[in-house]
């Protein structure tokens, strides 16, 4: 359905962080309108189906630590969850490093997995334990470094930063420099320390569907993309709209594009290769890890934390690297990771996925300006965090500030 021709908001791109703004300038009252060139809600967060498997693009977590998961209604994603923790290999033997306070069985061998002495195990526990409880004001004001630089001097040890905190940062920051900025590397392992980690039943793409459905009947419109912000006025290909306050919650490349003077970029990008076994090779939903020296950044049964993945119960795996690969080229990785043969993984699809998030390097701004002025915005995960945290919270903030700008008695809504 095209948009109306005036409108008090148009929200330019149905994203986590447009979505997130939109819902709350409907609640306040506004006449909000999403214009979106895709034909899903949820921007960067999408899924298909393929031979009956739920596939999401890329390997994509919604993590429950987030301060903004607390806008979504949990409950009804159905969400399933992998363990906290993540399996390394080292020669031949598999070792598992979980969080005990959750599985104390595991505990032993975690502390017996080969990442350093009891010392260098004691200061990762220490590491955690600051950026769980430290007051977030306090973690940003420490001297900011680069992740890798950080980690070293918390005296975490060589062997778990190449075994354990390489790799699993890598598929996180999509970076195996670890050149991101430490303030961030705080923010996002308090999120790690403090929540979990979950698959909807029906893929990533449910959460900005739920947002989409908070926003109103007939208000989000889809396959409508928009070829220019002059002002507050939009251009679509349905025509022109209107409006008191223009939103860009784009992607960085196209809000660059549609509001010159906006600097921001998404060099980081991700291949995921997705296969099927008849049946997962493991009892525990946990990440594992790539070795030191390979291609791969991290593999996981996606299916063994959301079976509803899987339309028969054979298991899903999804496997990524950080630059684009062909199937071909990590099959027998991936097969050895996982003790299986090459020719029993059968493959499903690969996707490789430019711009999947911006690098955060220091020195790191958050909370970059919003409101530009004149009636236009933007938001997105590049005005704050490259995570669904960091579009959510810039959602919220830009939502706020329309209201600041057209109802100044009445931001507190939003």
């Amino acid at each position: 359905m095209p948009p109306p021709a005036r409108a008090e908001v148009v929200v330019v791109g149905a994203g986590l962080a447009g979505l997130s703004a939109a819902v709350r300038l409907a609640g306040a009252g506004c006449d909000v309108h999403v214009v979106e060139a895709a034909a899903h809600a949820g921007g960067r967060l999408a899924t298909e189906r393929i031979d009956g498997f739920v596939v999401d693009r890329g390997f994509q977590v919604l993590n429950t630590g987030y301060p903004r998961a607390a806008d979504l209604d949990l409950a009804a994603l159905d969400l399933g969850y992998f363990w906290r923790g993540a399996v390394i290999r080292v020669g031949d033997r598999l070792h598992r490093l979980v969080d005990p306070r959750r599985h104390p069985a595991a505990a032993v061998g975690t502390l017996r997995a080969p990442v350093g002495s009891l010392p260098r195990k004691a200061a990762l526990a220490a590491f955690s334990a600051r950026a769980a409880w430290t007051p977030v004001p306090r973690l940003l004001r420490a001297r900011e470094l680069t992740a890798e630089e950080h980690l070293r001097r918390s005296g975490v040890g060589t062997a778990a930063l190449e075994r354990f905190l390489r790799p699993f940062l890598s598929g996180v920051l999509l970076e195996s420099g670890l050149q991101t900025s430490s303030r961030y590397l705080d923010l996002l392992w308090r999120s790690f320390a403090r929540g979990d980690i979950g698959l909807p039943a029906r893929g990533m793409q449910a959460v900005g569907e739920q947002l989409a459905g908070r926003v109103g009947d007939g208000r989000v419109h889809l396959g409508v993309p928009v070829t220019a912000v002059e002002g507050t006025s939009v251009r679509t290909g349905h025509g022109r709209v209107e409006a008191d306050a223009v939103v860009v919650a784009t992607d960085p490349g196209t809000a660059g594009l549609l509001v010159p003077g906006v600097v921001a970029t998404a060099p980081r990008q991700v291949t995921t290769h997705l296969h099927v076994l008849p049946s997962s090779p493991w009892r525990d939903p946990l990440v594992l890890l790539g070795r030191p020296g390979g291609r791969l950044v991290n593999s996981a049964v996606v299916t063994d934390a959301q079976p509803a993945y899987s339309p028969d119960g054979r298991a899903l795996l999804a496997s990524s690297t950080l630059a684009p690969t062909g199937e071909a080229e990590v099959r027998d990785e991936i097969a050895a990771l996982h003790g299986v043969a090459p020719r029993d993984l059968e493959h499903l699809t690969s996707v490789t996925v430019p711009g999947a998030q911006p690098a955060a390097l220091p020195p790191l701004t958050l909370r970059k300006p919003v409101d530009l002025g004149e009636g236009l915005f933007v938001c997105g995960d590049h005005r704050d965090t490259p995570s669904i945290q960091g579009a959510m919270a810039s959602g919220a903030r830009t939502a706020r500030a329309v209201l600041r700008a057209l109802r100044p008695g009445q931001q507190g809504a939003a």
